[in-house]
């Protein structure tokens, strides 16, 4: 198969969609591979490296997309990457459809099949999302601690106080890979986490998993236990995730006016549309916004904020998967692994994914 590796030109995007040694994986059985020049040099990959290990360098996207029949990227496409997709494309990346429904709209107009990262399930995991929620959930203590400083914006407390001033409280919306890891990198800054969870059988897991960890506590995401703990939140963080789907609104301005002000709000979930009536996606560039006086971070490519090591795990998350669609073409492969077809969102104008068509209200097909 000929797979391109365009540019990722998102704004500070800087991650790649594969490494050059996985590139060389691909050329050694006997597939061509296209790279934009520069690709990778935000990852630190230069094209030396991937020249060296089989791939052919070329100077635009224009170029990537025209030779080749599987796209593989790091984020969703944009407006210029959408005019250079047709139906004989394959597009693997991430989409986070329910969260645009004009993004939808163009992708179905183009034709082009279009597989999801973020929509491919085995045994009710997702194996492609859970390397960036890692990223994501570990970064979001970090860059709330942060923001917490008075000049930043923030309350003025120190995460992890000291021996003898309490540590700011954090409470974290959701238990799952980025929340289980927010609550590992929080308590490790010594702060008081307090975790949010739906589910009676991830609870026990997480009051398991913390069991030793007197700065964790785990309760039921209930609407009185949101308030309460929200209250008293100096950081909180949203990690909910409801697979291809929008995520859920737990927090509105209500809750937002109980909250402390200057304190932070990290919203892991943007790139599902945030669980916050507030969150609207930021950058890098502009993390942060003010809404009634709760400081808000929506970065909607977070862990693009260490592009070596968010690539490393992306691509070596993918690779299997890449490489198997790559050796027998769409249909076998969904025949041999019938888990990607929950990865299809989008085939030859139709839309595929219910969770998407549902955000959108559009028909099913």
């Amino acid at each position: 198969m000929i797979i391109g590796i365009p540019k990722e030109i998102k704004i500070q995007e800087n991650r790649v969609s594969i490494t050059p040694e996985n590139v060389k994986k691909l050329t050694k059985n006997g597939h061509q591979v296209f790279v934009e020049k520069n690709a990778g040099l935000g990852s630190n990959y230069s094209n030396e490296q991937y020249q060296k290990n089989g791939a052919k360098i070329l100077q635009t996207a224009e170029a990537v997309f025209a030779k080749s029949e599987l796209i593989l990227k790091v984020k969703e496409p944009q407006e210029i990457e959408i005019e250079l997709l047709n139906e004989n494309h394959l597009l693997f990346t991430y989409l986070h459809l329910a969260s645009c429904k004009t993004l939808t709209e163009k992708l179905l107009k183009s034709k082009c099949t279009a597989i999801a990262y973020e929509t491919i399930q085995v045994d009710g995991k997702l194996p492609l999302l859970e390397p960036m929620s890692i990223i994501a959930g570990r970064m979001a203590p970090l860059v709330g601690s942060y923001h917490l400083a008075y000049p930043f914006g923030g309350y003025g407390i120190l995460s992890s106080g000291t021996d003898t001033i309490a540590s700011a409280n954090t409470s974290i919306l959701g238990g799952g890979i980025s929340g289980l890891n927010a609550a590992i990198i929080a308590s490790g800054l010594q702060s008081n986490v307090t975790i949010l969870e739906l589910n009676p059988k991830r609870i026990e897991f997480l009051k398991d998993y913390f069991s030793e960890n007197s700065f964790v506590k785990v309760i039921e995401s209930t609407p009185a236990n949101i308030l309460e703990f929200l209250s008293q939140s100096h950081l909180t963080i949203g990690a909910i995730l409801i697979a291809g789907a929008s995520a859920p609104k737990i927090i509105n301005e209500e809750i937002l006016a109980e909250m402390p002000k200057r304190s932070i709000f990290v919203d892991i979930s943007v790139d599902q549309g945030g669980c916050s009536t507030t969150t609207r996606p930021t950058s890098h560039e502009n993390p942060t916004y003010e809404e009634q006086e709760i400081l808000h971070y929506c970065v909607a490519n977070m862990p693009g904020a260490y592009p070596r090591t968010a690539t490393e795990a992306l691509s070596n998350a993918t690779f299997p998967w890449l490489e198997l669609i790559a050796n027998n073409g769409i249909d076998k492969a969904c025949s041999l692994k019938s888990e990607i077809i929950g990865g299809i969102n989008c085939q030859k104008g139709k839309l595929l994914c219910s969770g998407v068509a549902e955000a959108h209200q559009l028909k099913l097909n």
